[in-house]
């Protein structure tokens, strides 16, 4: 006979099996990236026809998914689906921006295809734009299941509230956090380490603007923190890295941190590779 620690172990898993399984919202985000994308689809297709039957397949699967969860969404799993679709070729839009935004802005990238297959900020990105619609039509835990896919493959955190717009480029984006009632604008270009905060983290203030406010052409270099829900970043400003922000900014500022370097050079040639630092 089990024990009642097993019993109460086995009704949350059986009232979770009921629920949607992570790994497949996971697997059906990757399947409209391939639709998307040929270079991110597992099968080629030959045809129109096939195409849309890969579409369609889409679809029944999204809302056989849904269906598990159906009493906790505002509208039947069938009409989420529907309307998912509806928006599909307008985050196509939006992502194919965002890729060209990314071959323009970097040196090193050679065409759009490679910024699709191989950079982790549009990988975070794309992800981020589904799980977006998915939240405002007020879909729960999935958009969060998604973002946090999206982190464990890029190291990019993106909470699916944020509204982002057109042309986003995340460049190298390793440790980039991007808040919940974040607000950014069109050609905004973020690097690596960024982070776009709270001042504040009472549960109280769940309902209010939280984070920054990022206006159109806004650059913000590797290590830079900005945080507070009334903080905003004028347009075409350049924030420098590893600077520290909670007040606002006019447009066409230059915010930089200036550190102290000393460097010592040695007055007789060595060819020793070892070094005392010395205060």
């Amino acid at each position: 006979m089990s024990s009642p620690f097993i019993k109460e172990l086995f009704v949350e898993h059986h009232r979770i099996r009921h629920q949607v399984p992570a790994t497949a919202i996971c697997q059906l985000v990757e399947g409209v990236l391939g639709l998307f994308f040929p270079v991110l689809a597992d099968q080629r297709f030959e045809s129109e026809k096939e195409l849309e039957a890969y579409k369609n397949a889409l679809q029944s699967e999204m809302v056989r998914v849904l269906t598990g969860m159906e009493p906790t969404l505002p509208i039947p799993a069938e009409e989420v689906v529907q309307k998912l679709s509806e928006e599909l070729p307008g985050i196509y839009k939006l992502l194919l921006e965002d890729a060209e935004a990314i071959a323009a802005g970097d040196p090193a990238a050679q065409n759009v295809e490679e910024v699709i297959r191989t950079y982790p900020g549009f990988r975070a990105v794309a992800i981020y734009r589904v799980a977006h619609t998915l939240h405002k039509l007020k879909v729960p835990l999935l958009p969060r299941i998604l973002s946090a896919y999206a982190q464990a493959r890029t190291g990019i955190d993106i909470h699916p509230g944020a509204q982002i717009g057109s042309h986003f480029c995340i460049d190298h984006g390793t440790g980039v956090v991007i808040g919940e009632t974040c607000v950014i604008g069109d050609y905004v270009k973020i690097y690596q380490g960024v982070t776009l905060g709270a001042l504040n983290v009472n549960k109280t203030l769940a309902n209010k603007k939280r984070h920054p406010t990022i206006e159109h052409h806004v650059v913000i270099y590797a290590g830079a923190t900005i945080l507070g829900g009334q903080t905003v970043i004028g347009a075409y400003s350049v924030i420098g890295g590893n600077v520290w922000l909670t007040e606002s900014v006019p447009p066409y500022s230059r915010v930089y941190h200036k550190p102290e370097v000393i460097v010592r050079k040695p007055s007789f040639p060595t060819d020793s590779f070892d070094f005392v630092i010395l205060n």
